[in-house]
This record gives C-alpha cells, structure tokens and sequence, in this order.
C-alpha cells in the first residue's frame, strides 16, 4: 500500500501494481494491438490501388506501427483517466504521483517512453520496463519516472477535484499568465494551503500565504500584484491553471419557451 495526499488535500491509500500484474495487464493490450494492427493493415490493403510506388507502402506501414504502438495507450488513458484495456480488466489505473488523475500530457509520454525505450525500440521487448520497476519501491518503469506517474489498483473512481473560484477582479491578470514555468508540487502546496486556509490560524494564513505567493510569483517571473491578500492571488492562479487544464463541464441545453397567445 501507498499513502497519495491529492493536490484537493484528499488523503487516499492505494496498492502498488507490480510486474506480474502490470505484465499480464500489458500481454492484454498487446493481443488487442495485434488485432487492431490487422484490422488497419487489412483495411489499408483493401483501400490501396494497384501498383502504388514501394515509398507509400513503407510509410504507411510505418504510420500503422506508430498508431498503434503509440496511438492505443495514449487515447485509452487519455479518454479512460489512466486506463487501458488491459489495465481495465486487471482493476489498474494510472495515477499521477500525489493520486490524482493524469491527463494527455502523462499518457503521451509514458506512450513514447513505452515505445522507445521502455518495451519496443530500446527496451527489449518489455526487459528495460521490468528491470526498472524491480528496482523502484512503487514499481515505476522509465515512462511512469518521465511522467510522473504511478500504476496502482483502483476500484473506486478516483476523488473529483475541487474547483477554485478566482476574484473577478484578479481574471484579467491571471489570464495573461504563462503558467508552464508553475511546476507540480508547488501546484499542490498552493491548492492544500487554499483548501485548509480556513483551519489554519491568521499568523499562520499570512506567513504560508506570503511565502508561497513570493515562490510562484518567482517561478512565473511575474510582478506581484499590489494590494490583494496572499488568499486571493493563490486562488486566481490556481482557478486559471483548472481553467486551462481541467475538461469543461457540460450542461444539458433546454429549448427556450415557446410564447403562447392568449385567447
């Protein structure tokens, strides 16, 4: 077991997945890759003219190849929030390393490190990923070490993230942002300080408050707004950062009422 506290300060306890599973759960993906690899070159093959040049064949193979390498695991923990098929059927989920769900940026790299060094190109067939993950206490391979993630068993949904609200009058700064320079675990610490703000004495609300907005406002090379308490710079940052990362939530649309006439 692992002890992940999300960046909403949610405290969860998680198994590690460990090779055997996490190979029986990857032998799973590689049969549907072989099936889906099939079905592609079939179709292609059906599509194709007669007599087109050798050079369009080798880069079609090669587009397959990678579609299906890569492609597969990135859009199946993209759209499955960290699982495949494979891992889907053996209770898994890919997680990020404080528990919380991974988006596409996590799946792509762990999908390139996967086919180039992990498993395919580089990895001997799966004997770089197994290697690693022996030797790492949450059974990491390569992939999960570049992405920041860990495999664990999963059988509930994972906790949704609390949303952050930003004073209207700090959206048009933190719009401007270029938040790439914010990095994750400072992330974390801003989000844990604004979900326990009301637990925390006011010497300890403005002494956290000033040291992390001075830290984030250096990691963005930013000027720190005048005027405006450390709670609501901290919350119009981290409001913009879900804005942008977070997937919008949808709404039901409802026709408008059709005027009815009297008489």
């Amino acid at each position: 077991m692992a002890e992940f506290t999300t960046g909403e300060a949610v405290a969860l306890e998680l198994p590690i997945a460990r090779v055997p599973t996490r190979a029986t759960a990857f032998l799973i993906d590689v049969l549907v890759q072989c099936m889906l690899g099939f079905v592609l070159f079939a179709i292609v093959w059906i599509l194709l003219p007669s007599g087109v040049d050798s050079a369009w064949l080798d880069a079609i193979v090669l587009v397959t190849v990678v579609a299906v390498l890569v492609g597969y695991p990135v859009t199946c923990e993209t759209l499955w929030r960290g699982r495949t098929l494979g891992k889907l059927m053996l209770g898994l989920r890919v997680v990020r390393q404080d528990g919380g769900p991974i988006d596409f940026r996590h799946a792509l790299t762990r999908g390139l490190a996967g086919a180039i060094v992990d498993f395919w190109m580089l990895g001997g067939l799966g004997a770089i990923a197994v290697l690693t993950s022996m030797c790492s206490p949450h059974a990491r391979r390569i992939g999960d070490v570049l992405a920041g993630t860990v495999v664990v068993h999963a059988q509930r949904p994972l906790p949704l993230p609390a949303l952050v609200i930003a004073p209207p009058w700090l959206t048009g700064w933190s719009a401007q942002l270029d938040l790439s320079g914010l990095p994750e675990d400072l992330a974390l610490a801003v989000r844990q300080y604004l979900t326990r703000f009301r637990t925390l004495t006011p010497a300890a609300q403005h002494h956290l408050g000033t040291v992390l907005v001075a830290e984030v406002c250096g990691r963005l090379r930013v000027a720190l707004p005048v005027g405006y308490p450390p709670l609501q710079i901290l919350g119009a940052v981290i409001a913009e950062r879900q804005r942008r990362v977070l997937p919008r939530p949808t709404f039901p649309v409802f026709p408008p009422p059709v005027p009815v006439r009297a008489g």
